[in-house]
């Protein structure tokens, strides 16, 4: 009896050391904790909003994967003399993510001025970029988003200038996905190709 009882308790620590490497295994496969490792659940309203929400989804996920496990030659690489290394690719979606969040927010770009932002290193800047990402689509989902009142605003002193909302999707959302295309580009040349489970019609990437 006591042997059985011995057994039963054995089996029951193995268990739960094997359940707590599953989680640490699934914990590790989503580095830092960042969003758009995989896509999140769709809107429920087939709207303007909805459908710009999931857009700025699509390209968190791929970007989330575009910058994964990027490595020093990768970041320095560029496709030719004239191009961009991918370290300055992602420094502009850096940027552009901005804009995005700025414009959904109702925020203007400021342009010049004495005050620099801080030099972000590349993990900053791809933190930075995905809640970004995050936080304009979490906007656009709220009752009150209204497309319509959204605009692009650039600021530079007292010289204001206005966009509409159509300006987002052609330029900074369409921009941003071109070049996270670029991302994938130049890792795979650089001997680092993109993680061969990501499924970016799926939105889930198979470990």
């Amino acid at each position: 009896m006591k042997s059985i009882f011995t057994l039963f308790f054995f089996l029951f620590i193995l268990s739960g050391n094997l359940f707590a490497q599953e989680e640490l295994e699934t914990m590790d496969a989503m580095p830092d904790n960042l969003p758009y490792h995989e896509i999140p659940e769709a809107p429920k309203n087939l709207s303007a909003e909805g459908v710009t929400a999931r857009m700025i989804d699509g390209l968190g996920y791929r970007y989330f994967w575009a910058t994964e496990d990027l490595r020093e030659e990768d970041l320095a690489y560029k496709a030719s003399e004239t191009s961009r290394t991918t370290a300055e690719t992602i420094h502009h979606l850096y940027g552009l993510s901005k804009t995005i969040l700025n414009a959904v927010a109702s925020r203007p770009n400021i342009r010049g001025g004495a005050t620099k932002e801080r030099e972000l290193n590349f993990k900053e800047k791809r933190k930075a970029t995905l809640e970004n990402f995050k936080a304009a689509s979490d906007l656009l989902q709220k009752k009150d988003a209204q497309v319509e009142n959204m605009k692009i605003i650039f600021q530079r002193g007292e010289k204001k200038s206005e966009y509409p909302f159509w300006n987002l999707i052609n330029g900074p959302i369409a921009d941003a996905l071109w070049h996270a295309g670029q991302v994938v580009g130049n890792r795979r040349a650089s001997g680092n190709p993109l993680h061969p489970g990501v499924n970016v019609f799926m939105g889930k990437t198979k470990f």
